[in-house]
C-alpha cells in the first residue's frame, strides 16, 4: 500500500483514520485487516497522538471481534481514551453477548472517573437486561443520573424494556407514567410488558388507548391471543388491522403470528393467515416456512407437505424445519429420503443432523441412527454437539442397547448435560433397569437438585418395584425443598376457543355431560377388551396393599386423566367423524395411548395427540408411531 506523501503528517493520521473508519462500516473485515497490517509495518499505530489505534478499536468493535478489540483498548493511553472509546468497547461485548464483560468495563469507567453519555447508558441497559438483573442496574442508572446524563427519550424507552423483561413491571409503569414524551416505541414496550406480566386483559386495555400503532402492537396482541387460545379475538383483531387500520402484514407479522399458532395449537388463525398469504402477497420463504412449521405443529402434516413441495424456493431452514416435521410426526423413513433429496438444494447444518437423528429415534431406525451420526464429521463435515449425542442416546436406549447408551456416553469429549443423562434415565424407566437409573439420578441432582422429572421417574420406578418406602423418600425430598411436579393439562381448540383439562378436572362448563360421556366410553372400552394400566397412576401404596375402595379410586384417578378429559369433551362437541387435535404439554401415558387407539376404532374419529415430544395420530385402533415411544 502506498501512502499519500503530500501535506503535513496531521493530514496522514486523518486520512488514514477516515479510511480504518470506512472499513469499519464495511461488509468484511478482510480490507481492515490488510490495512492495519500496513499500519503496523509502517510504524504509524506507535506514533503518539495519531489516534489511529482508537479508529482500529472502532473498527474492531463494530465487527464483533472482541479480543482484538480489547487489545487495542488497553493499549491506548488513558488520556488518549474518551468515553466514545469505552462506549464502543461496551457496546461490543453486549453485542456478542457478553453483559458481564461489558458491565465489568463500565465499572471500570467509573473508577476512572469517565463519564458516561446516553449512548453509553443505553449499552449498560441493553447488558443488564441480557442478565436479567433489575436491582444491578438501579445503582447503574443512579450512578449515570449523579453523572448528569440526561434520561432522553431513547433512555427511558430502554429503561421500561429492561424492568419489563426483568418481570418488574411495577418500575416499568412508573417510567412510563413519568415521562412528559411518548413515542410508539414506547407505547411498544409497554404493552409487551403488560401482556407478559399482567395478562391480555391488561394488555388489550393498553392497547385500545394508544395514540399511535405500528405493526408491531398488532402483532404483539394477536400472537398473544393466538398462543393463548383465543382465536376469535385473534381473527378479529386480524380483520381490524388488514382493513381498518393503515397498518399492513408484513412478512415478519405473519412469521410471528404463525409461530404463535404453531406454539398453540391455533389451526383457524394459522388457515386464515395462509389464505391471506396467497391472495395478498409475493411468496417469500420465511413465510413458506413459517406454514410448514405450523401446520405440522398444528398435526396436519400433509397440508405441511403440501406448502413445501408448492415452494419456488427453498432454504436450509426450510428442509430443517420439514425434517423435525416429519421426525415429530413418526415418518422417519420419509424423513430420510428427503435428507438424501436435500443436498441438490441446500447444505445440511446442525440442526439438520439433529432432525435426522430425532427422526431415526422416534422409528426405531437404530442402524441407520448409528451410520448418519458416525458419518457426521467425515461426509458432512459437521462435529457432533451437545443435541447430537442426546439423540443418539435417545435413539440406543429407545431400541434397549443401554449398555451401548452408556458408553456413548462415557466416551464423550464433551461433559454430558442433564438432556442426555435425562435421555438415558427415561430409557431405564421403560426398560425397567432400576440400578442404572439411580446412579443417573445422583448425576442429575448434582447438575440441578430442582429437577422434578428426574424424581418422579425414579419413585415412579420404585413403586412398580414394591419399593413403597423409597418412592415415598423421593417424593418428600421435592416438597422439602419446595419443588411441585408440573401438573399435566390437555387442549383442544372447537369453536375458536381453546378448552383446557388438567387430571380430574371438574371446572369445565360441561363438566357434568363431560364426565357421563367418560363413563360410557369406558364402558365401552372395556366391552372392547380394555384392561386399565393401573401402573401409570402412582400410589404411594403398592398394589398389592391397597383394599378394594382404595384401588377403586386409583383407576377412576386413572380414568380422569387429562387426554381422556380432552377427548371426551372433543366427542361431545363436535360432528361425528370429525378429526379431534389435542395438545398435551407432557408425554402422554400408556394407559391413555392404549385407551385412545381403542377409542379412535370405536367412534370412527381420527385422534391427533402433540405430546411434548411428537405426534401420535390414532386411526382405526392404531398409532402412527406403532407403539414404538
Amino acid at each position: 500500500m502506498k501512502w499519500q506523501t503530500h501535506g503535513t503528517i496531521e493530514s496522514l493520521f486523518r486520512h488514514c483514520r477516515s479510511v480504518v473508519r470506512s472499513c469499519a462500516t464495511g461488509s468484511s473485515l478482510c480490507d481492515g485487516e490488510t490495512l492495519h497490517a500496513a499500519i503496523i509495518t509502517a510504524g504509524l499505530s506507535s506514533i503518539p497522538d495519531s489516534y489511529i489505534p482508537n479508529a482500529l478499536l472502532h473498527m474492531y468493535s463494530k465487527h464483533g471481534h472482541f479480543v482484538y478489540a480489547h487489545k487495542l483498548f488497553d493499549g491506548i493511553p488513558h488520556s488518549q481514551k474518551d468515553t466514545v472509546d469505552w462506549t464502543t468497547l461496551i457496546d461490543c461485548y453486549t453485542h456478542q453477548g457478553l453483559p458481564v464483560e461489558a458491565l465489568s468495563l463500565f465499572r471500570k469507567m467509573q473508577e476512572c472517573r469517565i463519564s458516561p453519555d446516553e449512548v453509553t447508558l443505553l449499552c449498560v441497559l441493553h447488558a443488564y437486561t441480557q442478565l436479567c438483573d433489575a436491582v444491578a442496574a438501579h445503582q447503574g442508572i443512579g450512578y449515570a443520573f449523579k453523572t448528569g446524563v440526561p434520561f432522553t427519550l431513547k433512555v427511558c424507552n430502554s429503561m421500561i424494556d429492561m424492568y419489563a423483561k426483568c418481570g418488574l413491571i411495577s418500575d416499568a409503569r412508573r417510567v412510563f407514567e413519568e415521562m412528559e414524551e411518548r413515542s410508539v416505541v414506547t407505547w411498544t414496550v409497554m404493552l409487551d410488558g403488560v401482556v407478559k406480566w399482567d395478562g391480555l386483559r391488561s394488555g388489550r386495555a393498553l392497547f385500545d388507548v394508544m395514540p399511535m400503532k405500528s405493526e408491531v402492537p398488532w402483532t404483539i396482541m394477536i400472537k398473544a391471543y393466538t398462543e393463548n387460545g383465543f382465536s376469535r379475538e385473534a381473527l378479529s383483531l386480524l380483520t381490524k388491522m388488514v382493513f381498518s387500520s393503515p397498518c399492513s402484514l408484513n412478512f415478519v407479522t405473519l412469521c410471528s403470528i404463525l409461530s404463535g399458532c404453531a406454539q398453540s395449537g391455533d389451526l383457524m388463525v394459522g388457515s386464515w393467515v395462509h389464505v391471506y398469504v396467497l391472495k395478498m402477497m409475493d411468496r417469500n420463504v420465511m413465510v413458506d416456512t413459517a406454514l410448514v412449521n405450523m401446520y405440522a405443529k398444528c398435526g396436519r402434516i400433509s397440508k405441511a407437505l403440501g406448502v413445501f413441495h408448492n415452494m419456488p424456493f427453498r432454504n436450509v431452514v426450510t428442509w430443517n424445519a420439514m425434517l423435525i416435521a416429519l421426525a415429530m410426526h413418526g415418518q422417519g423413513d420419509l424423513a430420510l429420503e428427503f435428507f438424501s433429496a436435500m443436498g441438490k438444494e441446500a447444505k445440511p447444518d446442525e440442526i439438520t443432523m439433529t432432525a435426522v437423528l430425532t427422526a431415526c429415534s422416534h422409528s426405531g431406525l437404530v442402524d441407520q441412527g448409528r451410520c448418519y451420526f458416525s458419518n457426521m464429521d467425515c461426509i458432512y463435515g459437521i462435529t457432533p454437539q451437545m443435541e447430537h449425542y442426546a439423540c443418539m442416546v435417545d435413539l440406543l436406549g429407545r431400541a434397549g442397547h443401554l449398555d451401548e447408551a452408556e458408553k456413548l456416553i462415557r466416551d464423550m469429549p464433551i461433559h454430558p448435560n442433564e438432556v442426555v443423562i435425562g435421555s438415558l434415565l427415561s430409557s431405564c424407566s421403560t426398560h425397567g433397569q432400576l440400578q442404572l437409573a439411580e446412579q443417573l439420578l445422583q448425576d442429575l441432582i448434582e447438575m440441578d437438585y430442582s429437577n422434578t422429572e428426574c424424581h418422579i421417574l425414579v419413585s415412579n420406578m420404585y413403586y412398580s418395584f414394591g419399593r413403597k418406602a423409597d418412592g415415598n423418600h423421593l417424593r418428600a425430598v421435592l416438597r422439602e425443598r419446595g419443588i411441585k411436579k408440573v401438573p399435566g393439562m390437555s387442549s383442544i381448540h372447537v369453536g375458536g376457543q381453546v378448552h383446557r383439562f388438567t387430571a380430574g378436572d371438574r371446572s369445565h362448563p360441561w363438566v357434568h355431560d363431560i364426565y357421563s360421556k367418560l363413563d360410557e366410553v369406558i364402558q365401552k372400552l372395556k366391552l372392547a377388551g380394555y384392561s386399565p394400566n393401573m401402573a401409570c397412576q402412582v400410589s404411594s401404596v403398592y398394589d398389592e396393599h391397597l383394599n378394594a375402595e382404595e384401588m377403586e379410586e386409583k383407576e377412576l384417578a386413572l380414568f380422569s386423566h387429562s387426554e381422556k378429559l380432552a377427548v371426551c369433551f372433543g366427542l361431545l362437541s363436535t360432528k361425528t367423524g370429525t378429526p379431534l387435535r389435542i395438545f398435551m404439554n407432557l408425554r402422554i401415558c400408556q394407559d391413555c395411548h392404549s385407551a385412545i387407539k381403542i377409542i379412535s376404532k370405536i367412534y370412527n374419529r381420527e385422534i391427533v395427540i402433540r405430546d411434548r415430544s411428537r405426534f401420535h395420530s390414532f386411526k382405526q385402533g392404531a398409532c402412527s408411531c406403532s407403539d414404538y415411544w
